[in-house]
């Protein structure tokens, strides 16, 4: 009878425990954050990088994450259909990297619409056709594109002779951030270098290819070329080498095919930017916002000139910086 006791006993914690555990995981689900992030197009390895760095600071803060792409660096309308889906399901923040300042203000609506915290990465949505929309970003996460084209412009000129015809070529026309870039490059060499031409090439390395190579022979004593992003400044470099000339060639972003360039001598410099980070930075955001913390409304990401001296520690360290870095979201989540 006492063994009978025993073993009913025995059986009732078992079922207790058993009950314990079914209850308490929903509830260990529901504590866990839930985040939908949109990227562009995977074709870049700029965002694949950032993709790395949503996905592993997900894991690190314990965070389920859902990330989906466009199609490609121009698949505006696809990004939008993929973040449409996206918002009729129950996430607790949204992270997004727009193709253009507007392909995702309708999209966001519904998102706005259940008041879920929106975190904007790398490039802009446009405040204004947002507040038309009914809604406004969470944070903005990004690097300053004028001080980066900026800090293009200064290497720029302690390569070439002060008066040395220079060319610009553009990401897709009307795009914000190359904009900001090419504004922040300008601005830097103004009554310094003679900026004889400037063209679009949709953040495309064959177009800036064709462009470059047509650009050279219009304008044999070329000094130097800034292209918005790497992308292109890859295309002009191999037009450069090509032609035989000593052009310089100076991109934007950081990705690794520009390290290694500029390692090898080819590429002469670019201005890092860190997509891991900034995809990282944009995790810690929907983090923090899931604990129903206020975000900070702009946070800058970290940049650097990279050139010969520097690109082979810049490979070892990629994807990311050398040093430490502002994050205002990490102290946040402490």
């Amino acid at each position: 009878m006492r063994m009978f006791n025993c073993l009913k006993l025995g059986t009732n914690l078992l079922g207790a425990g058993i009950l314990a555990a079914i209850v308490a995981a929903p509830a260990h689900a529901e504590d866990t954050a839930k985040v939908a992030a949109i990227v562009k197009g995977l074709d870049n390895p700029f965002f694949q990088t950032m993709q790395k760095g949503i996905e592993e600071q997900a894991k690190a803060n314990g965070v389920n994450v859902s990330v989906q792409a466009a199609a490609n660096m121009g698949d505006a309308t696809g990004q939008a259909d993929r973040l449409t889906a996206m918002a009729m399901q129950d996430f607790d923040c949204y992270l997004v990297n727009p193709i253009s300042v507007s392909n995702l203000v309708q999209a966001l609506v519904p998102v706005a619409q259940k008041k879920k915290p929106i975190v904007n990465i790398d490039s802009t949505i446009d405040p204004e056709q947002a507040k038309a929309a009914g809604f406004a970003v969470s944070t903005y996460i990004g690097t300053d594109n004028v001080a980066a084209g900026a800090l293009a412009g200064e290497e720029m000129l302690k390569l070439v002779p002060k008066g040395s015809k220079v060319a610009l070529v553009a990401g897709i026309v009307g795009d914000v951030g190359s904009n900001a870039r090419i504004k922040g490059f300008k601005q830097a060499v103004e009554g310094k270098l003679d900026i004889v031409v400037m063209v679009s090439a949709d953040w495309d390395r064959e177009k800036a290819l064709t462009a470059a190579t047509d650009i050279l022979a219009a304008h044999p004593d070329l000094a130097g070329f800034f292209a918005a992003n790497d992308i292109m400044a890859l295309g002009v470099e191999r037009a450069v080498r090509t032609s035989g000339k000593d052009v310089k060639v100076i991109g934007l972003d950081g990705i690794v095919d520009a390290l290694k360039s500029i390692a090898s001598g080819e590429l002469t410099a670019t201005v890092a930017q860190y997509p891991y980070v900034v995809g990282a930075m944009g995790l810690e955001a929907c983090a923090v916002a899931a604990k129903g913390k206020e975000l900070p409304a702009n946070v800058p990401a970290p940049v650097l000139l990279i050139n010969k001296d520097n690109a082979e520690a810049s490979l070892k360290n990629f994807p990311r910086p050398g040093g430490d870095y502002p994050d205002p979201f990490r102290e946040m989540l402490k």
